[in-house]
């Protein structure tokens, strides 16, 4: 029986790299991004080495279109099997002292209300069909927040803390919910190629992680089921 990976916030470093781990598996892939060409480029590479794949554009920050995205990808490939979120937003990172709620309420809406969105959208089928997960890719900030990196990092931690509570309700019922955290900036993404095309040395001293290695993670911790998260780089 065919099985569907959705793979929202798609992207050329750990969207591509997750798609080509499951699609190695016999995943159908469904690529959920902003912008329709990069995605039809992405499309195109996966198809060329034989992953079936296709695109849904849409705005992760628009909560209230979930219910049709959903609907769109399941007529396109049924039933989800797996959910791996990993957006990313621009401007990030903003001082605790220049925080407002509008810009809070936009990384709400991104990062924790469209996934929780999504997952009421497909933990029905997932448990009666005692089979599925839901990966969430997120930064090392959920865990270890710092000056001048607000924003983004209170998001992170509440959707955390809202994987970690999924997790134990749900995981007797053959589905499981987890987390990858990075702590580092992933080769091949679209702020790595826009940093490295900036400034030169402006990447001197900043960790990287190949996204190929994050998205073997991301395999183990749906396969083997054996923790709640990941981390990654290692803690030093």
């Amino acid at each position: 029986m065919s099985k569907t990976i959705a793979i929202f916030g798609a992207g050329t470093g750990l969207g591509i790299s997750t798609a080509r781990r499951f699609g190695r598996e016999g995943y159908h892939v469904a690529l959920i991004g902003r912008r329709p060409h990069a995605l039809g480029t992405l499309v195109d590479q996966l198809r060329e080495e034989g992953v079936s794949a296709a695109a849904f554009p849409a705005d992760l920050a628009q909560t209230s279109s979930v219910p049709k995205l959903i609907s769109e990808i399941s007529i396109r490939f049924g039933a989800i099997d797996v959910v791996a979120y990993s957006p990313v937003s621009t401007n990030s990172f903003i001082p605790a002292t220049e925080l407002t709620a509008d810009v809070m309420q936009s990384f709400l809406n991104l990062y924790l209300l469209t996934p929780i969105e999504i997952i009421r959208q497909v933990l029905p089928s997932m448990i009666e069909q005692r089979h599925g997960a839901i990966l969430m890719t997120l930064g090392s900030s959920a865990v270890h927040p710092s000056p001048f990196m607000s924003g983004v990092g209170p998001a992170m931690a509440a959707v955390r803390s809202y994987v970690h509570s999924l997790h134990g309700e749900v995981a007797d019922k053959g589905v499981y919910v987890g987390a990858l955290l990075v702590g580092a900036l992933i080769l091949g993404s679209a702020w790595h190629r826009e940093l490295s095309a900036g400034e030169s040395g402006v990447l001197a001293g900043v960790a990287t992680v190949d996204p190929d290695l994050l998205a073997t993670v991301l395999w183990d911790l749906f396969s083997v089921r054996d923790r709640i998260e990941a981390m990654l780089p290692l803690p030093g």
